[in-house]
């Protein structure tokens, strides 16, 4: 069945389904239960599926994902909620140095099927702590997967694949997409939860984003027409593992790459996809690897994020450059 739905809504459907195909699936988090969370996602689920399942946590997240790894001990699959992407770090020490490496450490013997949850990204006007875009750390820890949708469809099923992985899943969502609405179709055979998507096709330049940012590339790819530039946008869904083969395949038809993510472009997501594809592609490029990104300072206080997120004016200007090589 194929239905309209927006983000948040798409994300909801999804617990809700999670939890009534498995016994073991839990939400926990702050406010997640009698409020529904902030962003809404969880409403509904606490009086469909009671106190036992939809846990409303105190205000520790190191509390919360430590209590979580006992829980995935013990045969559970607990989904996490971290409210704001700035209050993942009081977890950190738990995600990094005990959720990423007890299966390695018990020799394969134990699974950690742990989810969390985390809203990221900028462009709702909020205060300090509730902007970040902290992908790349957790990206960068071995045993950790790393995933963010860009539309109702892919949070629909990456959260349900992520809920049925049995490693630790670190689910980026981008909080000012919650109230973007798409087609989903409930009845649809999924991709694979690490696979890359050509969401738009073209001979150009090559457009590679995640999350927050693939709306704006596929606008520029629009505005890029006009212009009669053709622009292949790459969805690549997937921080860690990265699918580097499906953008491998762009570049090579293209011979241009610009990556495009709002985090900092300083030690960014964007300057392993340039190493790896400059690697595997040297041959082909015709002009060097370009990054579009957010700035390596603090982020801004909300009256000044429009000047510090990546737009479409930033993104057609690194391709105007990466074609006048």
């Amino acid at each position: 069945m194929t239905q309209t739905m927006a983000v948040a809504k798409a994300l909801n459907e999804s617990l809700r389904k999670a939890l009534d195909n498995d016994p073991k699936v839990l939400v926990m988090g702050e406010d997640v239960g009698r409020l529904g969370g902030v962003f809404r996602i969880t409403d509904g689920l606490y009086k469909d599926f009671g106190e036992g399942r939809i846990i409303d946590t105190p205000l520790a997240e190191s509390g919360i994902v430590g209590t979580a790894i006992g829980l995935a001990l013990r045969g559970y699959r607990p989904v996490v909620e971290i409210q704001f992407d700035g209050f993942v770090f009081p977890a950190y020490d738990q995600i990094v140095t005990q959720l990423a490496k007890m299966h390695a450490r018990a020799l394969g013997k134990i699974k950690l099927p742990v989810v969390i949850r985390i809203p990221y990204g900028g462009g709702i006007g909020a205060v300090e702590h509730h902007s970040e875009s902290p992908e790349t750390l957790f990206a960068h820890v071995a045993g950790l997967k790393v995933v963010s949708p860009s539309n109702p469809s892919d949070a629909y099923w990456m959260l349900q694949q992520a809920i049925e992985c049995d490693d630790p899943v670190i689910f980026f969502e981008p909080k000012r997409r919650y109230w973007d609405k798409g087609e989903v179709n409930t009845e649809a055979v999924p991709i694979g939860l690490h696979s890359a998507v050509v969401a738009q096709q073209g001979t150009d330049v090559t457009l590679v984003a995640y999350g927050p940012m693939v709306k704006v590339c596929l606008e520029a790819a629009a505005a890029a027409a006009n212009e009669g530039r053709s622009l292949e946008v790459v969805d690549l869904r997937s921080l860690s593992p990265i699918d580097f083969d499906t953008v491998q395949a762009s570049v090579e038809k293209t011979r241009r790459l610009v990556v495009v993510h709002e985090a900092p472009v300083f030690y960014g997501s964007g300057a392993e996809i340039a190493a790896r594809i400059t690697e595997r592609c040297f041959y082909h490029l015709e002009a060097p690897v370009l990054r579009v990104g957010g700035f390596h300072a603090p982020y801004p206080p909300a009256r000044l994020e429009d000047e510090y997120l990546p737009g479409l004016d930033r993104v057609l200007d690194a391709v105007d450059r990466s074609l006048a090589y």
